[in-house]
């Protein structure tokens, strides 16, 4: 038995129409796929400038500040002309020297004018001399007893029960007169005072010497304060 072909199972008929048709397929897909491309270059050229936004830098405006000069200093004068008469003489005489002169006789021709200030110095004090100040004809065991019979006790020191010795140093000068009275070594002020006090009001004393020379002579007494 012999199998015979459908006609309309027969492909080759139709192999025309299948191939235009995948044709027109194909191209259109390709059509719409170009169509989509170009869309979405479209957006992506054009979205970026609208959605991101640049922010410009400002630049500050800077102002170069003036800068103004100091101004000179004062000058101030301190010159002083004096305008002198014109009746002054001035002496204009030229002194030649000979290279041949003596010292001796260069200052014979010069003029000077020597004007000298006489400073009295005042001499060291001496503690020990040949001969030692006498007072009233005494030494100074004397004077200590003078002292402490014309001591004035202060209230003060009364009433704080204060005592005590008070070593006075002192100058017998070269005319007997008695200075530089000061407190070698102090109580307290109130008896300080006191004894410088007394000290100070000595009479004269004949004064020491040295080589027949009178000279300053220093002592130091003590000046007892008791209370009785």
């Amino acid at each position: 038995m012999d199998i015979k072909k459908n006609p309309k199972a027969d492909l080759e008929k139709s192999k025309t129409t299948f191939f235009q048709l995948g044709l027109a397929i194909a191209i259109a897909l390709l059509l719409i796929a170009f169509e989509w491309t170009t869309v979405e270059r479209q957006e992506s050229a054009f979205a970026a400038p609208i959605e991101e936004a640049i922010e410009e830098e400002l630049i500050p405006q800077t102002e170069q500040e003036e800068i103004q000069p100091e101004a000179p200093p004062e000058v101030n004068v301190t010159d002083i002309f004096e305008i002198v008469d014109n009746e002054v003489q001035v002496d204009d005489q030229v002194v030649f020297f000979d290279d041949r002169m003596t010292f001796d006789e260069e200052i014979a021709m010069r003029t000077f004018e020597v004007t000298r200030e006489e400073e009295e110095e005042e001499e060291e004090a001496f503690i020990i001399v040949e001969h030692m100040p006498t007072f009233r004809g005494s030494d100074v065991n004397e004077f200590n007893r003078w002292v402490q019979d014309r001591i004035v006790y202060p209230p003060l020191a009364i009433e704080g029960s204060l005592q005590g010795r008070v070593m006075v140093s002192f100058v017998v000068e070269a005319d007997g007169t008695v200075s530089n009275v000061e407190v070698v070594r102090g109580v307290h002020p109130v008896l300080d005072q006191e004894a410088v006090r007394v000290v100070s009001s000595s009479p004269a004393w004949s004064p020491g010497r040295q080589r027949e020379r009178p000279v300053r002579v220093r002592f130091t007494i003590p000046v007892n304060f008791t209370l009785r």
